[in-house]
């Protein structure tokens, strides 16, 4: 596979200037990258294309509003994933059919899923800044770990560093939670 690499500085700073020449040539050259960024993001290839054809006008319009030149990569994956998200949302949900066990579910059973999911919430807000970025742009958002490594600035061992410490303090919490507390009763028994 061919490496894809990114515009020179100068052809970058030349583009920030105004040139049109060299606008031109930044947003063919990253158009590759873009690209890759839209297809790994978005739901759907056709969601991709228009993601990734909006991050090149965004480009395009506002390149000398790029602060850094080594920032054009961070810049571009942000428009990228910022329209990724923006297309998700509109996106109608299709309502999915209710399984056959939804009927015998009962209210006590569905109050026990969301104190759950309430105890796994309250966990992961207890998480250092860098922890919980980490864990939720992996396990909650599910992007690669490629891609929430370059996004974060960190290295793939890093990235895979924090995971684990984030995934290994939410399992300690949730287990010392569930010892000191195993079903809430102790807040409800008088005796």
């Amino acid at each position: 596979m061919t490496e894809v690499t990114w515009p020179g500085e100068e052809l970058i700073t030349a583009a920030q200037d105004g040139d049109i020449d060299a606008i031109a040539a930044v947003v063919s050259a990253a158009h590759p990258n873009v690209r890759r960024f839209a297809r790994s993001l978005c739901a759907d290839a056709e969601d991709a294309e228009d993601a990734a054809q909006e991050a090149l006008i965004i480009l395009y319009r506002k390149i000398g509003m790029l602060r850094a030149t080594g920032a054009l990569a961070s810049w571009m994956f942000r428009i990228v994933r910022n329209e990724c998200l923006r297309r998700a949302r509109r996106q109608p949900v299709a309502p999915t059919p209710m399984p056959d066990t939804a009927v015998t579910d009962s209210a006590e059973y569905e109050a026990l899923r969301r104190l759950e999911a309430g105890r796994v919430a309250a966990a992961v807000a207890t998480l250092p800044p860098d922890y919980r970025r980490v864990l939720i742009l992996r396990d909650i958002q599910g992007y690669s770990g490629r891609v929430v490594a370059e996004e974060l600035g960190l290295s793939p061992a890093a990235m895979k560093s924090r995971l684990h410490r984030a995934r290994a303090a939410v399992r300690h919490t949730l287990c010392t939670t569930f010892e000191s507390d195993p079903g809430g009763e102790d807040e409800y028994n008088d005796t």
